[in-house]
């Protein structure tokens, strides 16, 4: 499959600027400032101006760090997801919500999958770290239960994680960097919030269907790549 990209209509450049402009004003004093900087170093290709031309995405992220897009229609099984992971390749849809659609949607849409993802792909650690667990995933791509553990890392961190940043804390999951409301509802009082724990993590259940109301937050890039040693022991250590 590939971007179609001369289908977009002007009411999907109308959707990708005001999705974009509102979560740039959004994100200014809540994003992390590691995935903020790492936008600006895409603006070329990642802007308000236009819809990303996955052609031109491809050329930065894979300059950089060896990564592609993968266009896929939507969800698909775990197991080809990880896989797709372990060849830095990232699954991406094309199309975009309507207005109707601007502040919820039933499954990720092109905003959701570029703006909220692609960006930390920039940075060596994060990258690392998709990749790393994209190759743990390959000695249990038959095992079900595994299978779910590694779902769990990437649900609290690659998708609704926090940083602790210049004693604040920051959103840099793609669930939270591309949802207005989810941005906002991190700073709520009646959230949890947890601190970064490899084995309590893998445990941890999810709820997929609304919004979050349990969070976990690192301290850094770096500690979620160190953390993939600690992760290969967990699975051993529970498949032994």
């Amino acid at each position: 499959m590939k971007q179609e990209y001369t289908k977009y209509t002007a009411d999907d450049l109308n959707v990708w600027q005001k999705l974009f402009s509102r979560q740039m004003d959004n994100l200014s004093s809540k994003g992390s400032e590691v995935y903020l900087a790492s936008l600006a170093e895409m603006k070329e290709v990642l802007n308000v101006n236009k819809i990303p031309d996955f052609v031109e995405l491809n050329k930065v992220l894979e300059n950089k760090h060896g990564w592609t897009i993968e266009v896929v229609k939507g969800l698909i099984p775990v197991d080809e997801f990880f896989q797709l992971l372990s060849e830095k390749k990232f699954c991406a849809s094309t199309w975009l919500r309507t207005l109707a659609q601007l502040d919820y949607l039933d499954e990720p849409d092109m905003f959701h999958d570029i703006f909220g993802h692609i960006p930390l792909l920039m940075n060596e650690d994060f990258s690392k770290f998709a990749e790393g667990i994209g190759n743990i995933a390959l000695n249990y791509l038959d095992d079900e239960v595994t299978l779910t553990k590694l779902q769990r890392i990437y649900w609290f961190t690659i998708e609704f994680g926090l940083i602790n940043e210049n004693d604040g804390i920051k959103g840099y999951g793609a669930g939270i960097m591309s949802s207005f409301g989810e941005t906002n509802h991190i700073f709520e009082d009646n959230i949890i919030i947890h601190p970064f724990d490899m084995a309590m993590v893998i445990e941890k259940e999810f709820i997929s269907t609304e919004i979050q109301n349990e969070y976990v937050i690192i301290d850094s890039y770096n500690q979620l790549f160190e953390s993939l040693d600690e992760l290969k022991k967990l699975l051993n250590k529970k498949s032994s």
